[in-house]
């Protein structure tokens, strides 16, 4: 491992590069060690972004499910812009939220020992005049989700963060990977917030983010979301929303198998 690799791993050296440096090192850099508030959705949007430009799509939407107070989706446009100027892809940015907090649970699937109604309420005279570049859409999104589908004036979908916290808004809401081919990367980076849960929650995947999960996988026959499988080997050091990192998986797009690899063909014969 590098000086750089070694530096990360003291608890106190990347708080004090994120609050004193913040843009100190390349943006390749800054995904790669988690320098960012929002360090799992730099990650999901610059991969997303590289997949695109590697596939020659010139444009991507990133959205955020669950906006709440909007300190992620104001990281989300901040990333889109930086990414714009190192990739070259353009990124759209886009915030669902109710506006005004959690619903009523709908039964135990939406984990009422945990959340309640009206929680993460929207001030959205204080959020809506920070916005430079994103769209903000209210409501329900067991109906904005449809309707922004059939809207089609958008590119295509390389990341998502849901943080919908119930079953239920999770279930209407994995409905953005149900659109057309042409809504979506072959493979979209995803962020779930809510796989997990403090001690007294006993998350499960009877329950939550991942009942809903589970039930998306079984209805569909080649449209999948599957956890990153051992993300932590392409990462410097355990970061906690590591296993939080999923991506949906359109096994049938016609650029699912489009090379990406950088890489010539491989030799493996034995040397004369």
């Amino acid at each position: 491992m590098n000086l750089l690799g070694h530096l990360t791993r003291i608890p106190s050296f990347l708080g004090l590069w994120l609050r004193c440096f913040p843009k100190l090192g390349s943006l390749e850099t800054r995904v790669k060690y988690g320098v960012f508030q929002y360090p799992q959705y730099a990650y999901g949007a610059y991969w997303s972004a590289c997949l695109a430009s590697r596939l020659g799509i010139p444009r991507i939407t990133v959205a955020e499910l669950g906006v709440a107070g909007g300190r992620g989706l104001l990281a989300l446009e901040a990333l889109s812009e930086e990414i714009e100027s190192v990739l070259g892809v353009q990124v759209d940015v886009v915030g669902f939220d109710t506006g005004e907090g959690l619903p009523k649970p709908a039964d135990y699937r939406d984990l009422p020992h945990i959340w309640a109604e009206g929680s993460y309420r929207m001030d959205q005279e204080a959020l809506r005049p920070r916005l430079r570049r994103a769209q903000l859409i209210l409501g329900d999104v067991c109906q904005t989700i449809p309707q922004w589908l059939d809207s089609g004036i958008r590119a295509p979908l390389g990341f998502v963060a849901i943080d919908l916290d119930y079953y239920s808004s999770t279930k209407s809401a994995l409905a953005i990977f149900r659109g057309l081919e042409s809504s979506h990367l072959p493979r979209v980076h995803c962020f779930f917030d809510d796989v997990a849960a403090n001690d007294l929650g006993c998350m499960s995947q009877f329950v939550g983010e991942l009942l809903a999960i589970r039930e998306f996988n079984e209805e569909s026959e080649d449209r999948k979301i599957a956890r990153i499988e051992l993300l932590r080997a392409n990462r410097t050091r355990w970061e906690d929303w590591q296993d939080m990192m999923y991506v949906f998986h359109d096994f049938r797009h016609a650029q699912y198998t489009t090379r990406i690899s950088s890489k010539g063909p491989r030799h493996t014969q034995l040397p004369l």
